[in-house]
């Protein structure tokens, strides 16, 4: 009876394919290592993390300001947990998710990164991670007004020009509020969203705004009379 190469094929394949597994993963292990080289350059010595000087210097390379919101972007995708510093488990999550490993790659991978936070999808959630990033004190559920409006330009003030520089000047105006807290940040985003501008036809006080935005309108109402 003739013999087959049936078994042959088989055989083949799986030896290419442990292979390529083999490649693949000593490919990894090399841009992991990139990665890592790329962080200990800008961590500091003692703390074994990058600082706010790191961030500085990181920025100098990116010839990017360090109040970027691409900087703040960079720090949704490692999903930093404290403003000002990234470990090394961040750095890595972020910088493979973008598949850089050298300051280059990273520097060209910025406008992508950006159209991916812009996308409706995934705006809401860097825009709630934005206020939670500026948390700095434990336990902390608010941010005072100078700082939220430097966050608002930040993040909002691009897409709502008009509606941020009015909220501005308000929250900088006002005197019943000092500090804004989650509930208020996102409802501004939702009003931004949902609310025609100027002339605010659409917006309902009865409906559940954060009190702030009452007020908000009533203000832009009187000033418009």
């Amino acid at each position: 009876m003739p013999r087959t190469a049936s078994k042959k094929g088989p055989a083949n394949s799986s030896s290419s394919s442990a292979v390529d597994l083999f490649r693949s993963g000593k490919a990894a292990t090399k841009e992991l290592e990139r990665i890592d080289q790329l962080y200990y350059s800008y961590a500091n010595n003692l703390s074994g993390m990058i600082d706010p000087e790191g961030i500085e210097s990181l920025c100098s390379d990116l010839k990017v300001d360090h109040t970027d919101v691409r900087i703040l972007m960079l720090a949704w995708k490692m999903q930093a947990e404290k403003q000002g510093y990234f470990t090394l488990e961040e750095w890595r999550k972020g910088l493979k998710a973008l598949r850089a490993d050298t300051i280059i790659k990273l520097k060209k991978a910025l406008p992508e990164l950006e159209k991916e936070v812009r996308r409706p999808s995934n705006y809401v959630e860097f825009y709630s991670y934005a206020f939670r990033y500026c948390l700095t004190e434990e336990k902390q559920k608010s941010i005072d007004i100078e700082s939220i409006c430097e966050l608002l330009e930040l993040v909002l003030g691009l897409q709502f020009r008009p509606q941020v520089d009015l909220f501005v000047q308000y929250l900088r105006t006002q005197i019943d509020y000092k500090v804004i807290n989650m509930d208020q940040w996102m409802g501004f985003y939702r009003f931004c969203q949902e609310i025609s501008f100027p002339d605010f036809s659409n917006y309902d006080a009865e409906l559940a705004w954060p009190l702030i935005l009452d007020n908000f309108v009533e203000w832009v109402r009187s000033k418009q009379t």
